[in-house]
């Protein structure tokens, strides 16, 4: 090869890479077995950017997820707009990822709109405690909505538990959590679930812009996450420790400081603002 078709080729290399990237890095890794959520680990939060180059932003990234929902930095508006769900049901599968289950949608389960943007729900898992904070306080449980646009934007739904009455959802995944317990990587069908089934409660939610919580932390995530606060039994909280995390091990990312970012809290102007 001459060293214009040399030149040529390196172009148009470069080229792709830069048009692929963003959608590359926008997904949160499948194995979840280089990185820990223990602080003290030479793989902990602290070091998740050192262990992969395009992993950088966990560690330099300004703009990262989860923030504490502190009351003070709050704006409340009514001008976000609801939480537009348009959900159906779609065949599944479960994973464990290493740190968490994470349940995949086969062809997606319907979508959400944001600022007149479709964002298809591909998939959704569970952290205990909650990776994000209500003015310096942990829950018990966050689940996480993953969405994704056709240009590849992300856009996650957050909703937080406390102990009390049992979860639907989780009450049917149990079985194939322990089910899974022992195995990484091993994707299991479970069949039909409804995403509609998962109850939200309030149409109050807070929005700002953060990362993926766990590498390799892309940014520029749209974030809503619900107010209302959801119970799940202690019963559950066991079921999912004992299938990922021995029960011992949390796997809650460090709260991020939040900079120069705006933090909102979407409320409806109306008498129905329950």
């Amino acid at each position: 090869m001459d060293n214009k078709n040399l030149r040529f080729s390196s172009i148009l290399i470069a080229l792709i890479i830069v048009f692929y990237a963003p959608f590359a890095i926008a997904q949160e890794v499948d194995d979840e077995s280089e990185f820990t959520y223990d602080v003290n680990s030479p793989n902990g939060p602290d070091h998740w950017g050192e262990i992969h180059p395009e992993w950088s932003l966990c560690n330099q990234g300004d703009m990262q997820s989860p923030i504490d929902l502190t009351h003070k930095r709050v704006q409340t508006t009514s001008n976000l707009g609801r939480l537009d769900r348009d959900y159906k049901p779609a065949n599944s599968t479960l994973i464990n990822r290493g740190h968490d289950m994470m349940l995949r949608f086969v062809g997606g389960a319907g979508h959400i709109h944001i600022n007149g943007t479709e964002y298809q729900l591909n998939q959704l898992h569970w952290h205990t405690p909650t990776e994000h904070t209500i003015n310096g306080r942990r829950l018990n449980l966050e689940l996480h909505m993953v969405h994704e646009s056709t240009n590849g934007k992300i856009a996650v739904v957050g909703i937080m538990y406390k102990i009390g009455r049992p979860d639907p959802l989780l009450s049917m995944m149990e079985p194939f959590f322990k089910a899974l317990a022992s195995t990484r990587d091993v994707e299991k069908s479970v069949g039909i679930i409804d995403p509609r089934k998962i109850k939200i409660g309030s149409r109050k939610y807070y929005r700002y812009i953060g990362s993926l919580t766990t590498p390799p932390c892309y940014q520029n995530v749209i974030w809503t996450i619900v107010k209302k606060v959801r119970t799940f039994s202690r019963a559950q909280m066991h079921a999912i420790h004992e299938a990922v995390h021995d029960e011992t091990e949390a796997n809650a990312r460090p709260i991020q400081p939040l900079n120069n970012r705006w933090l909102k809290l979407y409320r409806p102007d109306d008498h129905q603002n329950y």
